[in-house]
């Protein structure tokens, strides 16, 4: 299906009946991260949303920086819980799905019944984790300048996206993020929402999250470290639930979708 947003067409898949779920990528993916997690919340008796984010996969990809602002991502996904017929739904993110989540969280509480992060803490959990995440986070400033990002990802045969990054289907990737512009519509989230004086300015105060949050980290993510995740407990006030994955990296969906399915299914139960 697909869904409008000021302008913007998002594409949505659909699969499923029950309870509904809705799940957010984050870079440099597509909806299709969730591939293997789809079939396994289905089994277990829900309806699953999977969104192509702006300038990713099959959905819109404009030009402007502005049209990437958390604000307009925020409310691209109150558009699609609008289409699905939906008051609220247990919203899932990974990466800067995760990041998304969050947001959503903080600002639209309406929509969400409960709230599962992968990878990626609570935002002033994560600019308040200390120089051991903003080591791990030195690529972003790299990111935030249109032509250094897209260069260094493309330099020496994509050196960067095969060793640094280490996608599982990293070759998939490539080629996605070489159709329609993707490679620097996806950077344009960095760029709107990640300046990089992030690195030495203190976080602006957020109200407390309101709705019940799961969070997971994997022991093997070479991005994030736990402290960012584990911290955010101190900013939800419907409570925070942590899980660990031991033995996966940074790609949870793709590296253990039945373990993660499981443990979004136990929490969405509860």
């Amino acid at each position: 299906m697909s869904v409008a947003n000021g302008g913007v067409n998002l594409h949505v898949n659909v699969d499923g009946d029950g309870p509904t779920v809705v799940l957010l990528h984050g870079w440099p993916d597509t909806s299709a991260l969730w591939d293997d997690v789809v079939p396994e919340l289905v089994r277990a008796g829900y309806r699953v949303a999977t969104v192509d984010l702006r300038g990713c996969g099959r959905s819109d990809k404009p030009e402007e920086l502005s049209s990437y602002l958390m604000h307009h991502l925020v409310a691209d996904v109150a558009a699609v819980v609008a289409a699905l017929g939906e008051e609220k739904v247990t919203l899932v993110g990974h990466d800067w799905g995760a990041a998304l989540t969050w947001a959503v969280a903080i600002g639209r509480p309406d929509l969400i019944e409960r709230a599962v992060v992968v990878s990626v803490g609570h935002p002033s959990a994560f600019r308040t984790a200390g120089i051991a995440q903003q080591v791990k986070s030195w690529y972003t400033l790299l990111f935030s300048y249109e032509g250094v990002g897209e260069g260094f990802l493309r330099k020496n045969d994509y050196e960067a996206m095969r060793r640094w990054v280490g996608h599982p289907r990293v070759e998939a990737v490539i080629e996605e993020l070489e159709r329609d512009g993707q490679m620097s519509a996806h950077l344009r989230w960095y760029r709107a929402n990640l300046a990089p004086d992030a690195f030495i300015v203190e976080p602006a105060p957020l109200p407390p999250v309101s709705v019940p949050v799961l969070g997971i980290w994997s022991s093997g993510d070479f991005a994030l470290t736990e402290v960012q995740m584990t911290n955010s407990a101190t900013y939800c006030a419907a409570g925070f639930t942590y899980r660990r994955f031991e033995g996966h990296g940074h790609w949870v969906p793709l590296e253990a979708p039945r373990e993660l399915a499981a443990t979004i299914v136990e929490f969405a139960s509860v």
